[in-house]
């Protein structure tokens, strides 16, 4: 019998390495095979949560919050892209000219977890291919709504919560729930609710701190 292994993926999806530490937690589990039964949740964290939803220009952001100049944020893009491909994930930094607020999205996904894990995660995986590999703005509704198809959801029920506040107090009370864990950085993954592996490690680790856990009991 497979053992079970509980996912809380606590991300953001404007964060490079929360889409770097999807595609490699997904090829570690890959190497698991039937040696696990997987149950996955992707659960809200904002980076930005005062981001208007316009956004900001990247070069601005990043040098404001970071300090980078110029030359250093294209280095770090670079860095990040090839990690990104070696990880089998093409982002196009070269797309990526802004920051966007990212809050309707967490209301999307709180909303695609409730119709099923398998539909939360292709949709998770359509917003951000939207924002790092075709450089779109994942604050606009239209963008929203076509990630939805993608991943084989409702679009007018999903027009319908972009319409509204549904799932905002949800959000904000995980979004808190994690903050009073600990957590101020992303991705966070936690195993079986007791287990944290944090940042977009690589396929290896992940798998050895999975059979650990599942060593352990």
């Amino acid at each position: 019998m497979p053992a079970t292994l509980k996912i809380d993926f606590v991300s953001d999806v404007a964060c490079p390495w929360c889409a770097i530490g999807l595609a490699s937690l997904k090829t570690a589990l890959g190497r698991l095979g039937d040696e696990v039964d997987v149950d996955l949740h992707f659960s809200p964290f904002e980076l930005n949560p005062d981001m208007p939803v316009d956004g900001v220009p990247l070069a601005d952001y990043m040098s404001r919050k970071y300090g980078l100049s110029p030359g250093q944020l294209a280095q770090n893009q670079a860095n990040i892209s090839a990690r990104a491909a070696a990880e089998g994930f093409p982002m196009r930094m070269d797309l990526r000219t802004h920051a966007y607020n990212t809050f309707d999205a967490h209301r999307l996904l709180h909303w695609a977890q409730t119709v099923g894990n398998d539909k939360q995660l292709a949709l998770k995986e359509a917003l951000l291919r939207a924002y790092f590999v075709e450089g779109k703005r994942t604050s606009d509704p239209e963008v929203l709504v076509d990630a939805v198809r993608q991943a084989g959801l409702d679009t007018e029920r999903a027009r319908e919560i972009l319409s509204t506040d549904e799932y905002a107090d949800q959000v904000r009370a995980l979004e808190r729930h994690y903050q009073n864990l600990g957590i101020s950085s992303v991705p966070a993954i936690i195993f079986n609710n007791r287990h944290l592996v944090s940042g977009g490690q690589p396929p290896e680790v992940f798998e050895q701190a999975i059979r650990q856990i599942l060593a352990e009991g």
